[in-house]
């Protein structure tokens, strides 16, 4: 494997820098020309969002009926304008250290959230709830970014019991639909 990585990347170098020393001077500085703005509208318009302020996010979780170890999780963007939340969101569990991981691995980056737009994704904080070595919380806090605070949730308002029963939690990325984040965990 060591081998293949080494032919590869000086490979992948050799082809770039073959791109680059081909085209003309003007595309190799500044990257392809971008479409001009459709009639009518700005320039401005075809920016990527900036990140969505705290204050503009509606966050929401709930336990999925039927299985208190699965929380499903749901940020609405209220601003006026699209504005993008980290890729994953931030589940952490009480006073434990640390937080639920990224399924599939791999979740930096963002997530695009339209005005008036609604993300999902699905929580599972236990395989097996009689698990010796998993833990109660009476509190889950979930952040669409993790530079927010998050919103807190007590375990009886998300209808899992009086506890959050919690080992080796994993959430998925951001959905377009709650079916899409059950699919995403397996449900």
């Amino acid at each position: 494997m060591r081998i293949r990585t080494a032919v590869t990347v000086p490979a992948a170098s050799a082809a770039m820098a073959a791109v680059l020393l081909t085209a003309p001077q003007s595309r190799a500085a500044t990257g392809p020309d971008r479409p001009a703005a459709p009639h009518g509208l700005a320039a401005s318009a075809h920016v990527r969002p900036g990140p969505c302020s705290a204050g503009s996010l509606t966050v929401r979780a709930k336990a999925v009926a039927g299985d208190p170890a699965v929380l499903r999780v749901g940020v609405t963007n209220r601003g006026a304008r699209a504005c993008v939340v980290d890729r994953v969101p931030t589940v952490t569990f009480g006073d434990l250290d640390g937080a639920a991981l990224p399924v599939p691995e791999g979740g930096t980056g963002t997530y695009r959230l339209a005005a008036g737009g609604t993300a999902y994704a699905d929580v599972r904080t236990v395989a097996d709830p009689a698990d010796s070595e998993a833990r109660r919380v009476d509190v889950v806090t979930v952040s669409a970014s993790a530079a927010h605070p998050g919103r807190s949730f007590r375990a009886d308002r998300l209808g899992a019991g009086p506890h959050v029963v919690v080992w080796e939690p994993v959430v998925t990325w951001w959905q377009r639909s709650a079916a899409a984040a059950d699919r995403a965990i397996g449900l």
